[in-house]
């Protein structure tokens, strides 16, 4: 499908638009290298970009897919939040003809950003944008998250806002588009005097450290995921609003607005020990006759007397 797409812009007359599972563009990856190399304007619309996708279990449920694709020069990955982002996402798609795109969307159900309380949608064609902020604009901590996970950034924020530690929620739909921006821009909705950041995504924490530095934690997956129904899976990886509020809240005076990484206290879903089965040790064989081989009543086999050719080329007939 991938070199199809790539056909398709290089005739040129049409705009290719081809779909999969995210978990499937590692088939792809090299005609999607090639587009990128190329600066084909073909668009990649990957579904089931996480955990998220449930039963199907881990041969289907990307980890790696999202910063593998991230990695690949001037190819742009949009994963939108909500209904409204994903608009967002399609009207960059089309206006971006300088190269390849890749939507990353969602399978499990998102609920619709209230666009009355939070900023506008259309903040995703800068990569990244300031959904909820502080009082004064002026944050102790940065909450940033992409596709699904905002709606736990959000649940977040609310929730650390109300014990007064002042918080901004970010939506980082693109890591691409937002890296293309001027640094002004890129300090009014990260503060380089903010150390106190918190990533979340439910894929590789990876690419997450460009932006929330040394002082940062990522709420992230490094291991493979399980089949189950994608709200226990969730909880049981520690992707929930409340271990997101657990990692960035201080346990001491709210005023201060400083924070600390606490560990994970979601078991998983598979023991290390169930994950890996154990073999038994392995004891080299010892070798047996051809006769023992064979079987018992079995006759042994005789080596065959080779036979000199009938005309060589030392012989008359030969010459």
């Amino acid at each position: 499908m991938g070199a199809i797409l790539n056909g398709l812009a290089l005739h040129g007359g049409v705009r290719p638009v081809g779909s999969t599972f995210l978990i499937f563009s590692d088939y792809m990856r090299p005609p999607i290298r090639l587009a990128a190399l190329c600066r084909l304007p073909v668009i990649y619309a990957f579904s089931h970009d996480s955990i998220g996708l449930g039963e199907d279990g881990p041969t289907h449920q990307p980890i790696e897919q999202l910063a593998a694709l991230r990695a690949i020069p001037d190819l742009v990955v949009l994963r939108p939040a909500d209904a409204t982002e994903t608009v967002e996402a399609w009207r960059a798609a089309i206006g971006h003809q300088s190269g390849p795109v890749a939507l990353v969307l969602t399978r499990q159900k998102v609920g619709v950003i209230d666009r009355t309380r939070y900023a506008p949608a259309n903040g995703l064609r800068l990569g990244a944008y300031v959904l909820a902020d502080a009082p004064a604009g002026k944050p102790a901590l940065v909450l940033i998250g992409s596709g699904s996970e905002v709606e736990l950034v959000l649940g977040a924020y609310e929730r650390l806002s109300a014990a007064g530690i002042a918080t901004r929620a970010v939506s980082m739909p693109s890591m691409e588009l937002f890296a293309r921006q001027p640094q002004a821009y890129r300090d009014a909705v990260i503060p380089p005097g903010v150390g106190a950041r918190l990533a979340v995504e439910a894929a590789s924490p990876q690419p997450w450290y460009r932006w929330v530095g040394d002082r940062g934690v990522v709420l992230a997956i490094e291991r493979f995921g399980a089949s189950a129904p994608y709200q226990r899976i969730y909880q049981e990886l520690g992707l929930t609003v409340e271990n997101v509020v657990l990692r960035a809240a201080d346990p001491g005076p709210s005023a201060r607005g400083s924070v600390r990484a606490a560990p994970s206290r979601a078991a998983p879903l598979l023991s290390p020990t169930s994950r890996t089965p154990k073999l038994p040790p392995h004891r080299p064989r010892r070798p047996r006759s051809p006769a023992a081989a064979a079987g018992p009543g079995a006759r042994a086999l005789r080596p065959r007397a080779r036979r000199a050719p009938a005309c060589s080329a030392a012989s008359p007939a030969a010459r």
